[in-house]
């Protein structure tokens, strides 16, 4: 198959999938926050008797907390993620959290109750902190694959594409979130982070994947076109790749309708991102790769401005 060939579709599919998330991140509120991003509060409670998870969730909702995350700790214990909770409004009031506390032990005597707060400055950090990692990461993969490929003419371009394919892969996850979020509420918390930074490791290295059989076949015949390498590159990793990402995409799959509820924003994103970082090795990367080679990013942005002047004089 020609891929190199076909590489205007393959282009125009990753644009049409990254389009919706990125209007839906232009439209407030873009990310639907946990408390770790906007602050809020955490019990840790310990009953004398095992609670169901299930008659805990429906004393939260009673309670007017449906965004509570619960997460099993221990045998009879729980960790619980809400948002911030009310102090008492006027004397004798009885603050939210007595009030937690006193419609937990209904369910069951308490021996273990505590509360603390997430504060707005820690979110802030949180969030700084967050993407001054995600690009770290890819500033590392840049000055990596630049290295790597020195001795193949013009390394850096190696680099630039495969960091372009895993910003496109970050851009994918983080506008399916946004999109569910406003659709279903879908929460994006801590383990979020850990999750792109995954996604990144994991698409970076099916990239470099290919772009290593590129750099072989390219040595091995240095008189062959660019396009033509890039295609025969492509179509001797596919096997690998198609393998690779669907054994990964099934134990996703399989944690992601077995596993708690705490992991599903975590494995929904790994799932989004192991897909994209398939395709993105095979019909972004490689692709980009081969119209920077034969000048055609180039005539794009030069093409632009002959247009908005042909225009001008037309209606001049």
């Amino acid at each position: 198959m020609n891929f190199v060939g076909q590489r205007r579709w393959f282009l125009l599919l990753a644009l049409i999938l990254v389009v919706p998330g990125i209007i839906s991140l232009a439209i407030p509120p873009r990310l639907y926050l946990g408390i770790e991003f906007t602050g809020g509060s955490t019990i840790s409670v310990e009953f004398s008797t095992l609670v169901p998870v299930e008659q805990l969730r429906a004393k939260l909702v009673e309670l007017n907390h449906p965004e509570a995350i619960i997460q099993k700790a221990g045998d009879n214990g729980y960790f619980v993620r809400l948002s911030t909770l009310k102090a008492p409004v006027g004397e004798g009031a009885i603050s939210e959290r007595q009030q937690i506390s006193d419609a937990l032990a209904t369910l069951a005597p308490l021996s273990r109750y505590d509360i603390s707060s997430i504060s707005g400055v820690v979110a802030r950090d949180t969030v700084r902190y967050s993407f001054l990692a995600v690009g770290v990461a890819l500033v590392a993969i840049l000055l990596y694959m630049s290295y790597s490929f020195r001795k193949v003419p013009k390394p850096f371009r190696y680099g630039t594409v495969a960091v372009i394919a895993l910003i496109y892969d970050a851009l994918v996850v983080i506008g399916a979130f946004s999109v569910l979020g406003k659709a279903v509420k879908l929460e994006v918390n801590a383990l979020f982070i850990p999750a792109i930074l995954t996604v990144l490791g994991y698409a970076v290295n099916d990239t470099i994947v290919v772009m290593d059989r590129i750099r072989e076949n390219a040595a091995r015949a240095p008189d062959m076109p660019l396009s033509q390498v890039v295609n025969n590159s492509i179509t001797e990793t596919l096997g690998r790749s198609l393998i690779t990402g669907t054994s990964t995409l099934i134990a996703v799959l399989a944690l992601l309708l077995l596993g708690g509820e705490s992991l599903r924003p975590f494995l929904l994103a790994l799932f989004i991102g192991i897909v994209t970082g398939t395709y993105t090795s095979i019909g972004v990367a490689s692709q980009l790769l081969v119209m920077w080679e034969l000048g055609e990013i180039g005539r794009l942005f030069r093409r632009r401005p002959r247009v908005q002047a042909s225009r001008a004089e037309g209606r001049a």
